[in-house]
C-alpha cells in the first residue's frame, strides 16, 4: 500500500493542472488532496469536492478549514464528509494568522475528535504575510493533551522547526509527520531523513510528495535511493528497511480513513 499524504489540485498563486495530478496519481494506490487557495473556504471546498468525487476509487479529498471565520462544528463536519466527501480538514495556521489553540480552534478539534476527522496543519509559513510564529509544531502540543485522540498530521515535517516535530511525534500517540520532501535538496532529505532516525520515530513519518513541487515517482526513487546519496562518504546510513516502510505505511489506517 503506497499512500501520497499531501498533494494538490489548488493554489493561491498558480494554476494547477488536475490532469498532471492525475497522472503523478498512477505511482501510488491512494492520495490525499489538500484544499488550498486564498478564496472562501466554501467555494475551495467545493471545487474540491467534484475533483475527488470524480476519482473516488483513488483520491480523498480535505478540507480548508478557516476556524477564526468558518462555524465549524460537528454537525458541519459531518456534512462536508457527507455532502462534499471529504473526509480530513487541512489548517493553515500561518497563512490564515490564527493561533493553533486558539478558542475557536480548539472548538473545532473537539468534534474533529468526536467524529474522527482527522487533522492536517499545512506548514505554509514561507508566505511574506504568514505568521510564522503560529507554523512551530511545538504549539500543537497543548491540542495534543486535551484531545489525545485526534488524529493529528503535521506537514512539511514541521520546516524549518524539524526538532519540534520530532519531539511532537514522540511524545504523542496520534501525532504524525509528513515526510513531503524536494528531491533536489539532497542535503536537506538526507538532515530529515536521518534525524528520525536517530530520533527512533521513523514509524511516525507519512510518505507525501508536496504536489505539484515534486511528484510521488521522484519522491520514492529519492527514498528507496536514499543511502546511494552518501556513497564514499563516512556519514552514517539509514536501514533501506525502515526507509522503504515510510513508503509502504498505510496511511489510511493510521489515521481511520474507509476509502
Amino acid at each position: 500500500m503506497i499512500v501520497d499524504c499531501h498533494t494538490h489540485i489548488q493554489s493561491a498563486v498558480r494554476e494547477i493542472d488536475k490532469d498532471k495530478h492525475l497522472d503523478a496519481a498512477e505511482t501510488v494506490n491512494a492520495c490525499l488532496v489538500l484544499a488550498a487557495g486564498d478564496g472562501p473556504s466554501s467555494d475551495i471546498n467545493e471545487e474540491l469536492s467534484e475533483y475527488i468525487n470524480a476519482h473516488e476509487n483513488k483520491m480523498i479529498g480535505f478540507a480548508l478549514v478557516q476556524p477564526t471565520k468558518d462555524n465549524i462544528d460537528a454537525e458541519n463536519l459531518n456534512r462536508l464528509r457527507d455532502d462534499l466527501g471529504l473526509k480530513g480538514v487541512v489548517l493553515s495556521c500561518a497563512s490564515c494568522g490564527f493561533h493553533p489553540a486558539h478558542t475557536r480552534a480548539m472548538q473545532l478539534y473537539e468534534s474533529a475528535q468526536e467524529i474522527g476527522t482527522p487533522v492536517f496543519f499545512h506548514n505554509d509559513g514561507a508566505y511574506p504575510s504568514a505568521v510564522l510564529d503560529y507554523a512551530q509544531p511545538y504549539l500543537l502540543d497543548e491540542v495534543a493533551r486535551t484531545f489525545p485522540d485526534l488524529k493529528i498530521v503535521i506537514g512539511n515535517m514541521g520546516q524549518p522547526f524539524l526538532q519540534q516535530t520530532l519531539l511532537m511525534v514522540s511524545k504523542h500517540k496520534n501525532v504524525y509527520a509528513d515526510l513531503t520532501l524536494n528531491p533536489k535538496r539532497i542535503w536537506q532529505v538526507y538532515n530529515t531523513v536521518l534525524s528520525a532516525y536517530e530520533s527512533e520515530v521513523m514509524d511516525k513519518l507519512l510518505f507525501g510528495s508536496g504536489f505539484p513541487s515534486s511528484n510521488a515517482g521522484e519522491c520514492i526513487e529519492t527514498l528507496l535511493g536514499f543511502n546511494k546519496l552518501i556513497d564514499d562518504t563516512n556519514l552514517p546510513k539509514v536501514p533501506r528497511d525502515h526507509i522503504r516502510q515510510i513508503v509502504e505505511r498505510d496511511t489510511l489506517r493510521l489515521l481511520a480513513l474507509e476509502h
